[in-house]
């Protein structure tokens, strides 16, 4: 039976592999605009990569929030609350290609810190700021809002859309300016935090985290903790790359389900499965 780490790896890249199956388009600067992009991918994964053929969800909610008229997406809404319900952050853990990506870097023998707890809260500042009020109270003459986290921050989207756009296109090249400048400021922040601290923007800048950090608690894939099996050896805590401790914070919408907590426990005291709660 494979262990979780390598089954959860294997996952992501299938989930990788499934988001972005154009990889040609690289080389042309296409971007596929059939009718899979009426679809939202349950990942960070930005619209405009040229592998991608689904929507981010991120950048559906503020392009029907910023629309002229100010209309609420149902449609993506619903769309989160069903996959967070049914899976909470596990989609963070197993089916993020920026998740991974963050993860591969991390590999990388560099000197690790441990990320002052006071910033996974800065992450919701960016859901509710830049994802939910910007792009439906500033408005152009047409009314219409601007995706201001797609535009303004999101690392994802240079990585994965704007550096190879602009490698493809001479017109793009020609007008770079001072928010390319800025977006590439943030992706070099992004990298090397997630050099040194595990999934650094899952944890401190990424909007679709909270949104599924806040659905931890309900989410039918949950990890189940039995205080009676449990011997309080700290094994748990000790290996959680999340700053997440099982036996204390039974629910933390941090939690990404990885399953190493599972994997080291000597008791048995920890279960990660459809169904379980603390």
């Amino acid at each position: 039976m494979l262990r979780m780490y390598r089954l959860r790896l294997i996952i992501q890249l299938i989930s990788c592999g499934l988001m972005n199956p154009r990889v040609g388009n690289f080389l042309t600067g296409k971007i596929y605009r059939g009718d899979l992009k009426n679809f939202c991918t349950p990942g960070l994964n930005c619209y405009s990569c040229p592998a991608a053929i689904f929507v981010c969800p991120i950048g559906a909610l503020q392009a029907v929030g910023g629309a002229a008229n100010f209309k609420f997406s149902f449609y993506v809404a619903g769309f989160l609350l069903l996959v967070g319900v049914f899976l909470g952050r596990a989609i963070c853990g197993f089916m993020c290609p920026f998740g991974l990506f963050q993860e591969l870097l991390y590999k990388i023998p560099v000197p690790k810190l441990k990320l002052w707890r006071p910033l996974i809260y800065v992450k919701y500042f960016v859901l509710i700021i830049f994802v939910l009020i910007l792009p439906a109270t500033l408005t152009n003459y047409a009314g219409t809002g601007a995706p201001f986290f797609c535009e303004y921050v999101c690392p994802a989207g240079t990585l994965e859309a704007g550096l190879p756009l602009i490698l493809t296109h001479a017109e793009f090249r020609n007008i770079l300016g001072e928010l390319f400048t800025l977006k590439v400021s943030i992706l070099i922040l992004t990298i090397t935090g997630s050099l040194t601290v595990y999934r650094f923007f899952c944890r401190v800048l990424c909007p679709l985290g909270a949104i599924y950090g806040l659905l931890n608690r309900y989410s039918i894939y949950s990890l189940k903790f039995d205080e009676k099996l449990c011997t309080n050896c700290g094994r748990c805590s000790k290996i959680c790359k999340m700053n997440v401790a099982p036996n204390s914070q039974k629910i933390s919408a941090e939690c990404i389900y990885c399953g190493e907590c599972e994997k080291v426990c000597p008791s048995g005291a920890i279960k990660i499965n459809f169904g379980g709660k603390n």
